[in-house]
Parts: C-alpha cells; structure tokens; sequence
C-alpha cells in the first residue's frame, strides 16, 4: 500500500534533503550499501536476543532505503543499475533481517518456531518475483496489503511487543500470501485481456500490400497507373451493373 498511495508524496518531499546530501558528496549506492550493513547488525541484534537494539537499529535501516532514491533523483545517477542494485540489496537485507528472527526464536522456542520466519522470507520473495517478472512482460503488479514497508513496520511491533511474536508473525504470512495471490491474479487479468493489435496489423499489411519480394516496392508512376485501372475497372463494373438491371423487365 505504501508504494502505491504514499511513496510519490514522500519522495517530492525528501528532494531537498537528497539534494543536501549529494552537495555533502553521499552517493546514493553508499546509502543502499549502509542499509545492508544496518540490516546485518539488526540480524546479529535480535539473533543475540537484544530485541531493543534491533527495533532501533531496524527504525534506522529505514532511513537508508528511503533517501537513497531522493540522493539519485537529485544527482542525476537515476537508472536501471541502480534500481537493479536496490532490488537487489533489499532482498538480501530481507533475509539477513528474517534470518535473525529465525535464529531469536528458534534459541527461545525451539525449532519449529524458527520455521516461521522462513515461510514470511519465502513468501515475501514470491511477492516480489511477482512484480519483478510482471514489469518485465509490460504488466503492473503493485499494491497489496503486505509489501515491503509493511513488513518492515509488523517486524518493528514483533520487537517491540515480543510477548506477541509469533501471532504477529503469523499475521505476516497470511497477509504476504493474501498480496502474493493478489497480485497473481491482477496479471492473470492483465495477459488475459485481448490486446489492440488487429487495427495495427493491417495498417502495416496495406502500407506492404505493394512490395514484392527480390523486387521491392514498384516505381510512382507505375504505382499511379495500377491505381487509376483499378479505379476504372471498379466504375466501369459498377456502371454495368446499373445498366443490366435498367435493362431487366
């Protein structure tokens, strides 16, 4: 949702700030590069059991992520490379961040209990393969009631609320499968839909209709003189058809 309704509106308004620090000579991968080591130390914080300091150091992971496209916007170094390398690092930082939660619970509960977070990673990641591979058949497939904002802020409650964990978790997952399908069917509707090709293809048929192959296209004045005999015949035709059924009793 967030991607949808709120990030063009917080972009325009980060554009001063990622203007101040590309002056300050920040590149917008050195951002991206310090969200991944934040979300390292995240995993190493909750995996130790300091819950706290991964909620904060989680709220600070954030600030990376969000300012490194006002940086590339403001600088000009916006492009494929660059979204590709964010994509990337995001999903890298996804797991490293799951993984901690993983290795928190499965020390505190056992290990069945660390299978959790995996499902939440494994969804999250079909999540995202979805719009990836649906950008680049020319669909859309945004939206959804869990993408990676919101499953940043539900891991942030998980830490701060810890006695609500695991059914925050299993919240997670249902509603990371719940977009996973939504965004499933959006494309399924999208490929499903009859695309305006005809109208095009037959103005391409008429615009070739007088190329012939080994020769190619005939000269103008021959081209001129085919079009006026088909003329004549098409209103000598049409004349003798009026004048046979004048004649008829």
């Amino acid at each position: 949702m967030f991607d949808t309704r709120c990030r063009a509106g917080v972009e325009r308004g980060l554009r001063p700030v990622g203007s101040g620090l590309k002056r300050a000579g920040i590149s917008a991968d050195q951002l991206t590069l310090s969200g991944l080591v934040i979300s390292a130390a995240v995993a190493v914080a909750v995996g130790s059991g300091w819950l706290g300091l991964g909620a904060f150091l989680l709220a600070l992971s954030a600030v990376p992520d969000v300012l490194d496209g006002a940086v590339a916007k403001a600088s000009g170094t916006a492009s494929p490379r660059g979204a590709f390398f964010d994509s990337v690092v995001d999903r890298v930082s996804d797991s490293l961040v799951l993984g901690g939660f993983a290795w928190y619970l499965a020390s505190v509960d056992g290990g069945r209990a660390a299978l959790l977070p995996m499902a939440v990673l494994g969804a999250s990641s079909l999540v995202s393969y979805e719009r990836a591979r649906a950008e680049s058949l020319g669909y859309s497939a945004k939206g959804g009631l869990m993408e990676r904002a919101e499953r940043m802020l539900a891991l942030g409650a998980c830490l701060v609320f810890s006695v609500v964990m695991v059914p925050i978790l299993w919240v997670m997952l249902a509603l990371t499968l719940f977009t996973a399908g939504h965004r499933f069917v959006m494309v399924w509707r999208q490929a499903s839909a009859p695309r305006r090709t005809e109208a095009r293809s037959d103005r391409v048929t008429g615009r070739w209709r007088g190329w012939t192959p080994g020769v190619g296209f005939p000269p103008r004045t021959e081209r001129r003189e085919a079009g006026r005999l088909r003329a004549r015949r098409a209103r000598q035709s049409a004349s003798g058809t009026w004048r046979r059924s004048r004649t008829r009793p």
